[in-house]
């Protein structure tokens, strides 16, 4: 036992401690701007991120994967807090969604991700990406009020709508602001580049905000009228445990919308971990593979606790556990590790905290909705044919136009049309020949035939010419659908008034008298 204690202390001391830091590094600013995009209080993306670390991994079965808030939510999250008009309910929301996920896990529902089409997948994350960067815009230029867009995506584009925020907006524009997010953003997309790779010390995330602070220092002493305002930046209590809020159980069945939102949000958040696991455990060298419903019950505790304690929703999320692997964590405990120095900031750095400029988070944000969005993953989809831009595509407009269920729904049932189009096709092989002046049919049942094949098959038999000889083949059929065999029995029994010479191989005859 001792052994054992002795090398996962050299282990946590030699790699997971200094990946835990490197995370921690990449989570802080995160978890700021997340929960600013969310129309949350800041702290509540700390909260979520620190209970990411200290209760979920414990919990989980992931040696590499590290939760927190994930912008994936964001639209989600404001758009119920807005609509439920209480942040107390909202919590209420998080805890459903939790526990939703415990019961996922606990009736090993945890494949349900691989029911939903990537390209519906692809779509709703890019809705995310577009809907991200536009709230993240009117911050980037110095506007102080969360609430710039209150109503949906593409209202914007209403004159009277546009004409109202954009008048507000240019009363608030700051030079300083504005000059933080051109620098930024230029650094940000410099140390992107391959040949910046040998030089990232620490990670961008950090160092754009790192940026953001020095900068406004600098105006504060040389250029007060570049100044950002004390709305402009971070302000994070200096007791954050005595301003959390906490759920209102007196409020859990006032109405349905709380348990709406938070099963929506349990949905979208399984998705998104279920995903994230999928992409970090291909990055492990050593090819650990996560228990998927474990990690579901792991993440529906900490939702249940992010509810609890005045969190934001949380999943595993790809940008975390990416950074802890290429700063080479070998066990759970660099997330865990990542947890505790974000407590440890939250209690004794919020002064320094309070100096982080909104520009600064709002850059972060705005990279995280390109990388979600980007031309390349539009040109991708569209090189991939109809069938799958189709749906990719209603699933980004309607998301847009509406909310994001009704948009992933619709965008499932584009998917599922173009799943039934090529059944219709793919389980039928019709053959038309001539043989000394008699027309041939021949019609090839492929490997499963259900009743999806229905409509066409009537249709196919109907279009038999009198006079003609007709082959169907099942010889080489795993499956045929009763519905199909009693169609093509009742046609048997009826094909001699038409005068066709029907044959029927590998095909069992079925008694249709008994349905009249």
């Amino acid at each position: 036992m001792k052994r054992v204690i002795k090398y996962y202390r050299i282990i946590w001391f030699r790699h997971d401690l200094p990946a835990g830091l490197s995370v921690f590094f990449v989570a802080l600013p995160l978890c700021l701007g997340i929960a600013l995009a969310s129309g949350a209080p800041l702290y509540a993306g700390l909260l979520s991120g620190i209970i990411g670390g200290l209760v979920v991994a414990l919990i989980s079965g992931a040696s590499l994967a590290v939760s927190g808030p994930a912008a994936g939510l964001t639209t989600l999250v404001a758009a119920s807090i807005i609509s439920l008009g209480n942040y107390k309910l909202f919590l209420l929301a998080v805890m459903v969604a939790g526990l939703f996920q415990i019961i996922l896990g606990l009736l090993k529902l945890g494949a349900i991700a691989n029911y939903f089409p990537s390209s519906v997948i692809k779509g709703m994350l890019a809705a995310i990406g577009i809907m991200l960067i536009s709230k993240q815009i009117p911050l980037a230029l110095g506007y102080d009020q969360p609430d710039f867009w209150t109503s949906g995506f593409f209202n914007l584009l209403s004159l009277q709508y546009s004409f109202e925020n954009f008048g507000r907006l240019n009363h608030h524009i700051t030079k300083g602001a504005i000059l933080i997010t051109v620098i930024s953003l230029i650094v940000f997309v410099l140390l992107q580049q391959s040949f910046a790779k040998k030089m990232k010390v620490i990670p961008v995330p950090l160092l754009v905000v790192v940026i953001g602070i020095i900068i406004n220092i600098f105006f504060k002493s040389l250029a007060p009228d570049f100044s950002l305002n004390g709305t402009q930046l971070v302000n994070i209590p200096s007791n954050i445990f005595g301003s959390i809020s906490f759920p209102d159980f007196t409020k859990l069945f006032s109405t349905a919308a709380i348990w709406k939102d938070g099963l929506i949000i349990g949905l979208l958040a399984t998705l998104e971990t279920l995903l994230c696991i999928e992409a970090v455990d291909k990055l492990d060298k050593r090819n650990r593979i996560t228990p998927v419903n474990r990690e579901l019950i792991a993440q529906g505790i900490g939702n249940m606790t992010c509810g609890l304690l005045g969190a934001i929703p949380m999943t595993a999320v790809v940008v975390r556990g990416a950074a802890n692997v290429d700063a080479g964590g070998r066990t759970k405990l660099s997330a865990f590790t990542h947890g505790i120095f974000l407590l440890l900031a939250v209690l004794f750095l919020p002064f320094l905290l309070n100096k982080i400029p909104y520009a600064s988070l709002a850059v972060i944000l705005l990279v995280t909705g390109y990388n979600l969005a980007k031309p390349k993953l539009f040109r991708n989809m569209w090189n991939l044919g109809w069938k799958q831009f189709l749906p990719f595509l209603i699933t980004i407009i309607v998301i847009l136009s509406t909310d994001l269920l009704i948009g992933v729904s619709i965008g499932l049932l584009i998917s599922v049309y173009f799943i039934i189009q090529n059944n219709f096709r793919a389980e039928y092989k019709i053959t038309k020949t001539k043989h000394e002046g008699i027309e041939t049919h021949y019609i090839k049942l492929n490997s499963n035939v259900t009743f999806l094949n229905k409509v066409r098959l009537r249709k196919v038999l109907d279009e038999v010419s009198e006079y003609s000889v007709l082959t169907i083949d099942g010889s080489e059929c795993n499956f045929i659908d009763y519905d199909i065999l009693e169609i093509i029995s009742e046609y048997h029994n009826k094909a001699h008034y038409r005068h066709i010479e029907l044959h029927l191989k590998g095909i069992e005859k079925v008694n249709v008298m008994a349905v009249h």
